[in-house]
């Protein structure tokens, strides 16, 4: 099972890093049917941290900084409304959510007015992809919504995109493993070479992403991430009937 962990830190890691999203999808899939919620969280909010760290500190010359400071506002509002409930979501609702939206993205001309670019998109961008990481481990797909429209470069994107996931993920380690203070009952050393391996596979995606067009990068990720919402769906209603009886 640990070995399984690293080889997916390091596979979705490449992916993040070729196309912005996605990984971070797929390892909160293989992590929540395997750990229990609260140590996924954990794992994979560390693993998340240091790939989308390592993302940011590579393309740091295609940051936007002027982004941050609303993106920040609403993470801390996001923050604070968890902490006040205290709230650890079922494994099957994390996973149904993860893979909800994808295809929340497909809506691209009712969310026109999303651009992360103005100041009131950034707070709601802050708050709504926070509460999602906090609920669901991965808000990747939902991140992108507010970057559809902003008509940034694809370096542009994956930079900044990695930067306010580097937040997220800082948030919600804070989150489980300080406030809600869970016991991940996981071994020290598997942090350390899910980190390594994610840093790995971040630096071969973004040598990968150098290596393509922008064309390329849009076609290539929406296919990506559909595709991966709809398993995460499907397994999210099987384990959440299963767990109900109805499978027995």
């Amino acid at each position: 099972m640990y070995v399984l962990i690293v080889i997916g830190a390091l596979a979705t890691s490449i992916l993040s890093g070729l196309v912005g999203m996605a990984g971070g999808v797929v390892l909160m899939a293989l992590l929540i049917n395997i750990l229990p919620v609260s140590s996924a969280m954990v794992l994979h909010g560390i693993t998340q941290f240091t790939a989308n760290g390592s993302r940011t500190l590579i393309l740091r010359h295609y940051l936007l900084w002027r982004l941050l400071p609303g993106y920040l506002f609403g993470a801390l509002l996001a923050v604070a409304g968890f902490s006040a409930l205290l709230f650890i979501p079922d494994a099957s609702v994390v996973l149904i959510l993860i893979g909800l939206f994808p295809w929340l993205a497909r809506l691209q001309p009712s969310f026109g007015a999303l651009n992360i670019t103005r100041p009131l998109s950034s707070v709601v961008c802050g708050l709504s992809v926070t509460s999602a990481q906090l609920l669901a481990g991965a808000a990747g797909p939902l991140l992108d919504l507010f970057y559809l429209n902003s008509g940034l470069d694809r370096q542009t994107v994956v930079a900044n995109k990695a930067l306010t996931q580097t937040i997220g993920h800082l948030l919600r380690i804070l989150y489980y493993g300080v406030i809600i203070s869970v016991d991940t009952t996981l071994p020290n050393w598997l942090f350390l070479a899910a980190a390594i391996a994610a840093v790995a596979g971040t630096r071969i995606g973004t040598w990968l992403l150098a290596r393509w067009d922008d064309r390329h990068f849009q076609r290539v990720s929406g296919q990506i991430i559909l595709l991966t919402g709809t398993l995460c769906i499907l397994q999210g209603c099987y384990q959440l009937i299963d767990s109900a009886g109805l499978m027995r």
